[in-house]
């Protein structure tokens, strides 16, 4: 089980929220499972990709360097949509991946973060393990000032409002937790 984001940025910011949110938000998901005395059936991975914003050589190289361990691979998130409020969780794969999530959404409404919507890509450090055959996700932020920022000189750590960080990274780790503690393997 993995959970990720990218350290590079765009060359003219210092990439606040274009990566290094995603990043931190993988860091934090996994200290609060184990912050919560949490262990589930599997492990939970952080990995802080790079060279996303040149050539994805980082998500390509590992899902290359490790093709033969792929079916050991329950799951993929990738958090790349900056560092606003949590409103619920993207998937890519069988329709019956929104079978296994309803219970989670279900846990997330609360915080608001309970919508679920399938989507053709969940990430893009992700997407090439995806290809072969693990089942992505990524958190659903709201995105509406994003691209205010986003590869620009004003994506800055100033711009990071660090409760909304926060409950992005609550989010991945009830998402974390559940796909890493699954009984049965994800539909691929």
């Amino acid at each position: 089980m993995i959970d990720s984001g990218h350290l590079d940025s765009c060359e003219l910011g210092t990439g606040a929220i274009d990566d290094g949110a995603g990043v931190a938000v993988a860091m934090q998901a996994a200290q609060l499972v184990r912050q919560l005395n949490l262990h589930p059936r599997c492990t939970i991975r952080v990995i802080a990709w790079m060279n996303e914003e040149n050539g994805l050589r980082g998500g390509k190289g590992y899902a290359q360097d490790h093709a033969g361990e792929m079916a050991d691979h329950i799951a993929a998130i990738e958090t790349d949509g900056g560092a606003d409020h949590p409103l619920g969780i993207n998937y890519v794969g069988r329709r019956e991946l929104r079978d296994f999530l309803e219970p989670v959404a279900k846990v997330l409404e609360k915080s608001g973060a309970g919508l679920l919507d399938v989507k053709e890509e969940a990430g893009a450090d992700i997407d090439p393990m995806r290809k072969l055959g693990v089942p992505n996700f990524s958190p659903i932020q709201d995105s509406r000032y994003y691209f205010n920022y986003h590869h620009t000189a004003a994506d800055t750590l100033d711009k990071i409002d660090p409760r909304q960080l926060a409950e992005t990274a609550a989010i991945n780790a009830v998402l974390a937790y559940a796909l890493a503690n699954t009984e049965q393997p994800l539909p691929r």
